[in-house]
């Protein structure tokens, strides 16, 4: 396997704000060919960890990633930009290096239909601002990039944050917006529910009943946005389980057990079978 590290760099004037934190990067983590299949293309897939915008969970990184190299996908682990940086930050280096993957497919031996974008909580939101913005002007336009480079193909998202409404999670808009977090137009926009469309990706989407930070409300917005425009998804709700799970596992619990949760493990084997069908 080879493993690199890349800077996503994002320009103030692409952004439209001074940049107050070190620049993103980009892990690859590129399985070798075998030699019964030296030619075989791989799906991808990009993780964009959670933290509320404001930090970055290293328990929705490496252990999810080991998951899908697992499971034969090429994987990418983006540390974006968190607060004091605001948006657009984050969406323009996601998008940023989905362009790149994406113009190194052949290269990395990667299937150029099957680049996947995978995000816990508020990583969720920045995967599926990705879904929703990629063939918006304000996204595309700064970083001179065609809209068709940064499209993901599907989207998996974990528990994520969607709605700036009433069941929002406050504190990753305060984070994602700073200052600007009063004004209304901005806040619809990052809503994601009202900006989703018939251009979203396909979608697997999971969450549990019980989460009290980001509450389920959140994904049945998302659920019912994606459907009603025709967008492919699957869903699946558990009955219990606090929010931040990750693999719901020992591997990304600590001693308390916290994040143990039986019945919410078999999520990535459902994702596995999403991706084979895909």
């Amino acid at each position: 396997m080879k493993q690199f590290t890349l800077e996503i760099l994002i320009t103030e004037k692409q952004a439209g704000q001074k940049k107050l934190t070190p620049p993103a990067s980009l892990t690859a983590y590129l399985l070798d060919s075998i030699s019964v299949a030296p030619d075989r293309l791989r799906p991808a897939v990009v993780i964009c960890p959670g933290g509320g915008y404001g930090r970055l969970s290293d328990r929705e990184g490496e252990p999810v990633a080991a998951q899908f190299l697992s499971m034969g996908c090429h994987v990418f682990i983006l540390r974006y930009s968190i607060a004091p940086d605001c948006f657009p930050y984050p969406q323009m280096e996601l998008a940023s290096a989905m362009s790149h993957i994406r113009s190194h497919a052949l290269e990395w031996q990667i299937d150029p239909g099957k680049i996947i974008v995978a995000g816990f909580s508020a990583g969720g939101h920045l995967a599926c601002s990705l879904g929703a913005f990629w063939n918006r002007e304000f996204l595309y336009g700064p970083l001179n990039l065609d809209p068709k480079s940064i499209g993901p193909d599907g989207m998996i998202l974990s528990y994520p944050v969607i709605t700036s409404g009433p069941r929002c999670h406050a504190g990753s808009f305060q984070n994602l917006l700073g200052e600007k977090a009063g004004d209304d137009a901005l806040r619809h926009l990052v809503s994601l529910e009202h900006q989703v469309g018939s251009h979203t990706p396909k979608t697997f989407l999971w969450h549990t009943s019980t989460d009290d930070s980001v509450p389920v409300k959140n994904s049945l917005l998302l659920a019912d946005a994606l459907t009603s425009h025709g967008v492919n998804i699957e869903m699946h709700i558990y009955p219990t389980g606090c929010h931040g799970l990750s693999l719901a596992t020992r591997e990304v619990s600590g001693e308390d057990g916290r994040y143990i949760e039986p019945q919410c493990q078999n999520w990535i084997s459902l994702a596995k079978t999403w991706l084979e069908c895909f």
